[in-house]
């Protein structure tokens, strides 16, 4: 059931988290944070950011929502692949299907419960400042659950902060390649980037606030007589869900398969090839950085998985 409250008229102003967690004296802070994130809390209806600061007046709508375990434990079931470990970072390309980390919804199973159970990957320390750091350690960048491909997760606090650093300044390689439906337009998107008004689930780059977002796209192969396509997109920002945005809502051209943000007028062919597929036709194709402990350059390529092979070649034919 969801809780509103309107604060009092001796509310100086005040984080919003600290707020709500003073509200709700059952629910923690970093519990609190976790709805924010989740778009289950909103400040005179629309959603907010922990650090967001509100003052007398204010009407605060909390959606309770579940409380995941404190750690993520061990899981040797989770089977992905390995293309680098050293004993500060192991590269993985992870398949379609495996989430990353213990979340909302997918308590176990996940990537990192995997790792955790791996000779030599222990338990890195936490970061103080991620009220989730326990569910995730060591990750610094993340896939979406039906997104395949090449991620970096840390072994150390060293490491951990380094390649933080280098994403901040975008000084790390990240290529993707999607399948389309449409023929994008080769371009750079430059938006902003935020939680969709209307959907706690979405995001928009058609936000009056938010985070900068830029993805280069080029159109590596036209399919199915200019109907689809294939496209290669590298990111200079790494929002949620960003290339999935941007190529549904600023290039015209969707994700195929994409349910969360592709909505094209029907097409006989290329809803076969998407029901077939049953993911978004994403894959984290290249992720190049420099290691934060030894200096070394590295680089990994993982080739098209057999699904997204699979549904290429059958764009090809159609």
């Amino acid at each position: 059931m969801n809780r509103r409250f309107v604060l009092a008229a001796d509310q100086k102003r005040e984080r919003v988290d600290k707020v709500v967690a003073r509200l709700l004296p059952e629910v923690t802070r970093v519990t609190v944070q976790r709805w924010i994130t989740e778009g289950r809390v909103r400040v005179n209806g629309e959603p907010c950011r922990p650090r967001a600061l509100v003052a007398a007046g204010v009407m605060i709508e909390v959606e309770p929502g579940s409380v995941p375990s404190s750690q993520a434990e061990p899981d040797p079931t989770v089977v992905f692949t390995v293309l680098f470990e050293d004993a500060h970072l192991v590269v993985v390309d992870k398949p379609a299907g495996l989430v990353v980390h213990p979340a909302r919804g997918h308590r176990t199973g996940t990537l990192v419960n995997g790792l955790l159970a791996r000779p030599g990957f222990r338990r890195p320390p936490a970061d103080p400042r991620d009220p989730d750091g326990a569910l995730r350690p060591g990750v610094v960048q993340r896939l979406d659950k039906d997104t395949s491909g090449i991620l970096v997760v840390a072994k150390d606090d060293r490491t951990r902060e380094g390649l933080k650093r280098q994403l901040g300044v975008h000084r790390v390689e990240r290529t993707y390649l999607a399948l389309t439906r449409g023929v994008p337009v080769e371009q750079t998107i430059d938006t902003l980037h935020g939680r969709d008004p209307r959907s706690r689930l979405r995001f928009s780059s058609r936000v009056a606030r938010g985070r900068r977002a830029v993805t280069h796209v080029t159109v590596v192969e036209t399919l199915a007589e200019a109907r689809a396509a294939l496209v290669r997109c590298r990111l200079e920002t790494g929002r949620t869900h960003q290339i999935r945005v941007h190529l549904a809502e600023r290039a015209g051209a969707p994700v195929l398969a994409d349910a969360l943000y592709g909505h094209p007028p029907p097409d006989a062919q290329l809803d076969a090839v998407a029901a077939e597929l049953g993911r978004h036709a994403l894959h984290a194709a290249v992720l190049g950085f420099l290691h934060p402990v030894t200096g070394e350059a590295l680089r990994f390529e993982a080739p098209l998985p057999a699904d997204l092979q699979v549904a290429l070649a059958a764009l090809r034919s159609t």
